[in-house]
Formats: C-alpha cells, structure tokens, sequence
C-alpha cells in the first residue's frame, strides 16, 4: 500500500507539455526554472510517499472522535500537519508577501496530486483553505486580509467553505442562513452541512467561509452574500479571543475519506455568530466561485491521485501474483502477463495520464490569466480554464472511480478485502464525483455555461489548437504518427459537431442540452484526452530524437496508442448518445421510472 509519487511523468507533462520554462517567465514567477522546480517536487514527493501515504490506511481503520462538539482526528494526524506547515506546503501559490512559496498553480497542481494519492483524507484540509485564502486575497477587505491572510498561509488556522444547508444542495438559491447587520459585523444563524473540516484539532483557528442573506437581500442566488466566521474570535491585537457563536453539532459517518471530519454545523444558537463581510453585498456566489473553481480542480487531482496510487497498488499485486500459464512459459506466471490484466492495467495508466495532462494545462492556463500582461493572451487563458474546469473535475474524477474499480478488480477476490488497500481507492474515490459540485452540475456547467453562453467562442479556440497538434502529427514520419493525426481528425469533427449541435438544440429546446450534457462531459473528457495523448506522443519522440534513451518516452508512445484503441473509440458512441439520444432522455416520465412520491 506504499505510494511513489510519479515524478517522471509529472516532470514530463510539465515541460514538455505545459511549457514550464515559458511560465517561468511571467511576472511573480521567475524563480520557477525546472530545476528549481525539479527539487521543490523531489522534496514533496518524500514528505507523501513517507508521511502521508502511511496514515493512509491507519487514518481510514481508525477514523475520527467525536465529543462535546470537538473533533479529533486520527493519530499522527497533527504531527503531519505540523510538518506539512513548517515545509510550507500549506499554500505553495500564496504570494511570499503573506508567507507563501509564490508557486504557478501547475506546479501547485503537482503537489496537490501527491499529496491527495498519498492520502486524500489529509489533504483536503489545506486544499479548503488554500480556497480561502484565495477568496479573502482576491475580494475582502484590507483589514480583513490583515487580520486572516498570514495566519491562513502560515497554516495556524485552516479554512473551510459553508454552502450547504439540508434544504439546499446543488440549488443554492434555497439557502436561509441570515446574516443581521450589527455594529461593523453581522450575527450570522443558520445551519450547514456536509462542511469538510468543519472542526478539527490541527490548528489554533477555523475560519469559515459562510454563504448567508441579509435582511434586505433579493430571492434567490442574487441574494447571498459572503461572510468570514471565525471559529475563534481575534482581538484587535491579533490574539484569540472567545469562542464564536457556532458549535459542530454531529460528523457523518461515510463510505469513504474517514479520517477527513465532515460536520453539521450550527451558526448564532446563543444571539448569532460574529461575522465579516467578504467584499460587497449580495455578490457571494462570483466570490464563493473563486474558492470553487480551485476546489474544483482540486478535487479532480484527487480523482488523478487516487487513480494513480490504484494503478500502482494493483500493478504491485500483478507483478507478485502468480495464477496460470503463458505460452513458452514453464509453470505459473505472474497475472501482469496476461493480456486483460495488462488491458485494465493499461487503462488506469492511459486515462490517468490524459487527465493529468489536461488537468496540468488547466493549472498553466490559471497561471497566464492571472499573470501575464497581455490582456487579450490572459482573456484567452481564462477562457481555456473556464471551458476545462468542469472537465477535469467531472472527467478526471469518474476516471479515478474506474481507476480505483479496475484495482479492486486486478486483485480479484483479494481486492474485496480491506487488508489489500484497493477497497479503500474505491471507497475514498467515490465522493469525488459528487462534492465541489456532482458530474452531472459540471456537465451543465460545460455545456450552459462553458460553451452554449459564449456561443461556442473557447471552444473554437481550443479545436484551433488540436488542429494544430494535428498538422505536427502529419508532419511527424511513421504509422502510429499518421494513426494518431487520423484521431484528432476524428476528435475536431466529433467536438465541433457537438458544439453546433448544442447551439441548435438550445434554441430549439433548452432541455436537450441538458439531457446529453453527461454524456458530453465523457465525451469532452475523452477527446481532449486524446488531444493530450497525441501531443506525449510528440513530445516523447522528440526527446528520442535528443538522445533520450531512458523508457519514459517509449512508454508514453506505446500509451498513446493504447489510448488511441482502447478508449477513445467510446466517443462515436457517446456522440450518438448525446446528439441522437437526449429526446429519448426526456420522454421517459417519473412514472415510467418508479420515481412518484
């Protein structure tokens, strides 16, 4: 169950693929050069294949305490956190100013994926505040960044995002929290659930992010507004002072992530919780959306992280298991030999890299349209994350669920037994497609928001450059070359007739696009993984041609064409799902379903 972080492949994706030596170029990153990148990942990769990956499995057996509304978290737990604060990889993009390391966010994205494979129940906890500490430095006021911002990158307090109340899930229009002006703050009541790290026993500070109304506020999602809710209150010289008004009233018990503490938690039952407002009223949604989108991709490196650690348990037990025969074998084999092991191996292993690839390019993308200081390049880049976003959450996380099943699957009737590890991928996978907003929310998202709102526009940018890629693969001499450009053929017209079909359908029926939007997100997430393949395979034989002689390029050609057979063919019939089969989606009635109260 030990997890080696895949520095090579990172390292790989990274500069020959996301062009890390130009990012290092932007302003505020000029100390980024590979090298230094190269070292500041060799050290994280120690602190998760030797801290966190070994609480993995002890945090999953033992859970959480639960008493008198405190949460304790497993053993080792506070010492790891400790550790993870003093290394300063609490926040590694933070701006130096406030403490942090000042990283691009891909090199973030790096860290943020050994980290979650390694142990995602640990890191979801800096991920939640790394969230924050974007939403209090991007919209709050100058005092409130004074008093929170160095002690939220420091790591002494963590932070969380409160959206969720029982009567509002995905529909946040629903929400009741109030918030009543008093003074220079606001009481806050209400209540929130599902709330990760709600409470804990790591840090000195919890500093809630509360999504609450205001007496006067519109209906609807026009009407929130956003809060800073100290589980502490902080004097005015910076010192802690009582306990707010806010207690955690219960932690579920899960399927998965045991060891991470999701909480009820109660807001003003004794006059109402103090409460700062984030920037100006009625706007929380846009400023809780800034959190989102970094916990968003967030929580698609953990669909790539716990794919990747399943992928190398269930190689492991390959390699040592030996079952059957080969020809020209004498005696039993290892199961690694026989062809479907290799198959369902190699799909954890080809789609892993393709999300990671994307999910990398999402993360450089981030970087140039925060930093750079052309506004019509960094206007671009912002529209390749926004139009990525829900793909590599929606895709990379359903690619980890089938990552973390193909384990369990590898081991046989061994993978069904906790001792081996891979029950816990699959259980810890789970909620990943369904926190930071389910699969089906982020295929509304691309296919409302991402491409039928901008009348197609980042779509047509991001086809600009597959075709690109195409023209290169055409130049390149050999057959799998060839073969690889005939995909991106395939891939330029299956997402360019999807786009034209979502324009035409939504002016025909806005319901369709809905209907196939699921199907689109998989379809999207196979394509563009094909883009990303194509372009290792490039990459690969050209570090061939400078005299590369190690296996990493091989292997990623040989992925590639893997990738090229063995998955992305599943788009035809995703095209034919989406584009011939949303009316059939709409005729079936509740009655039809069971589905009548």
């Amino acid at each position: 169950m030990t997890y080696q972080a895949p520095l090579q492949d990172m390292l790989f994706v990274l500069e020959d693929l996301c062009d890390l030596s130009t990012l290092a170029t932007l302003p505020g990153l000029e100390e980024a050069s590979p090298e230094t990148v190269a070292a500041i990942l060799d050290e994280a990769a120690k602190f998760a294949g030797q801290v966190l990956a070994p609480l993995n499995w002890t945090g999953d057996q033992a859970g959480l305490g639960f008493a008198d509304g405190a949460v304790t978290t497993p053993p080792g737990w506070k010492e790891a956190y400790a550790t993870l604060v003093d290394m300063g990889w609490n926040s590694p993009t933070a701006a130096p100013d406030h403490g942090g390391m000042g990283l691009p966010a891909v090199v973030n994205a790096c860290i943020q994926e050994m980290f979650n494979g390694a142990n995602t129940a640990f890191q979801l906890c800096p991920l939640l505040t790394q969230g924050a500490i974007e939403a209090i430095s991007h919209y709050a006021s100058d005092d409130l960044k004074a008093t929170y911002l160095d002690h939220l990158v420091a790591g002494r307090w963590t932070g969380t995002m409160n959206l969720t109340e029982p009567q509002a899930g995905s529909d946040l229009a629903a929400i009741r929290s109030k918030a009543v002006p008093q003074g220079d703050h606001y009481l806050i009541s209400g209540q929130k659930i599902f709330i990760t790290y709600g409470d804990h026993d790591m840090a000195e500070n919890i500093v809630h992010l509360v999504l609450a109304r205001l007496p006067d506020a519109p209906a609807g999602v026009k009407g929130i507004s956003l809060f800073v809710v100290p589980k502490f209150l902080v004097n005015a010289d910076g010192s802690l002072g009582a306990m707010n008004d806010l207690r955690c009233v219960s932690i579920e018990h899960k399927l998965g992530i045991h060891a991470s503490p999701t909480c009820t938690l109660a807001f003003g039952d004794n006059g109402g919780a103090t409460g700062y407002l984030v920037g100006a009223p009625h706007q929380g949604l846009p400023y809780m959306f800034a959190m989102m989108n970094s916990a968003r991709l967030g929580v698609g490196l953990q669909g790539i992280g716990i794919g990747e650690h399943a992928g190398q348990v269930a190689a492991t037990y390959a390699a040592g298991r030996k079952q059957g025969g080969a020809p020209g074998v004498e005696g039993s084999v290892a199961i690694a030999q026989h062809p479907d092991v290799r198959r369902m191996l190699g799909l954890i292993k080809a789609r892993t890299q393709a999300a990671r690839i994307l999910a990398y390019r999402a993360a450089a993308a981030q970087d140039i349209a925060s930093r750079c200081p052309d506004p019509s390049v960094a206007a671009r880049a912002q529209r390749r994350l926004d139009l990525l976003i829900p793909v590599v959450k929606g895709w990379s996380t359903e690619t980890g669920n089938l990552s973390a099943s193909l384990g369990v699957q590898v081991h046989g009737g061994m993978g069904y037994i906790e001792e081996t590890g891979a029950a816990q991928h699959l259980r810890d996978a789970r909620i990943t497609t369904i926190y930071e907003g389910t699969t089906g929310i982020q295929a509304l998202d691309l296919v409302g928001r991402k491409v039928i709102r901008d009348n197609g526009t980042a779509l047509a940018e991001l086809v600009e450059d597959i075709r690109a890629s195409r023209t290169r693969l055409c130049a390149a001499p050999g057959a799998d070359f060839a073969a690889l450009a005939a995909m991106l053929a395939q891939v330029i017209e299956t997402l360019e007739a999807a786009g034209d079909w979502l324009l035409a359908s939504a002016r025909q029926n806005a319901q369709l696009p809905a209907a196939a939007a699921s199907a689109l997100l998989e379809l999207f997430g196979i394509c563009l993984g094909g883009w990303a393949m194509a372009d290792a395979a490039l990459a690969a034989a050209a570090r061939q041609a400078r005299g590369d002689a190690g296996t990493l390029p091989g292997r990623q050609m040989r992925l590639a064409a893997f990738y090229r057979t063995q998955v992305f063919p599943q788009a035809q019939a995703l095209r034919v799902m989406a584009t011939e089969g949303a009316e059939t989606v709409l005729a079936l009635t509740p009655e039809d379903l069971g589905a009548v109260a």
